[in-house]
């Protein structure tokens, strides 16, 4: 909560934020319709909200399936020491493939999601790329077998506790 109250965000914010996680391609002017403020409104807040490093660019969301990458696992990273991170999170940012990195407590040092066309591409990733970082002490791999959802989370519930 002192987060919210130093970046000095109001409800209208909130609103927008949330609208434009669902759909950034609203035009400012219907998303000032939907939340009964000006076209100019809405885009002098999502610029006070760039600014503040809020908004940081928009994304589009692809369809992975169909396009034929059928394979999505993840991996736990054990480092050989925790100092090793930058150095192994720098040579895995190399792998196109792996499109989410955390570092992490608990089991693991380090937890990847990666993507990929087939198995054969998974074992090439694991196999010839990731075992071959210095500092990686050994990994253990799951494969998602379904995604049930993704979603944004709605700060909007969240900010107003």
């Amino acid at each position: 909560m002192n987060n919210v109250k130093k970046l000095n965000l109001d409800n209208l914010d909130y609103q927008i934020i949330d609208y434009m996680t669902e759909n950034s391609e609203i035009s400012y002017a219907d998303l000032g319709k939907k939340l009964f403020v000006s076209g100019g409104t809405i885009h002098v807040r999502i610029k006070k909200l760039q600014e503040l490093g809020i908004i940081t660019g928009s994304k589009l969301t692809v369809n992975i399936k169909e396009l034929g990458y059928d394979v999505i696992s993840f991996v736990g990273i054990y480092l050989q020491k925790s100092s090793m991170y930058e150095d192994v999170a720098k040579e895995l940012k190399k792998i196109p493939q792996i499109v989410r990195l955390n570092y992490t407590t608990g089991t693991y040092s380090m937890f990847a999601e990666i993507v990929c066309r087939d198995i054969q591409q998974l074992k090439q990733v694991l196999h010839d790329k990731l075992q071959y970082i210095k500092g990686i002490e050994r990994t253990e791999t799951l494969i998602s077998l379904e995604e049930s959802f993704n979603r944004n989370i709605q700060i909007m519930n969240d900010a107003i506790v």
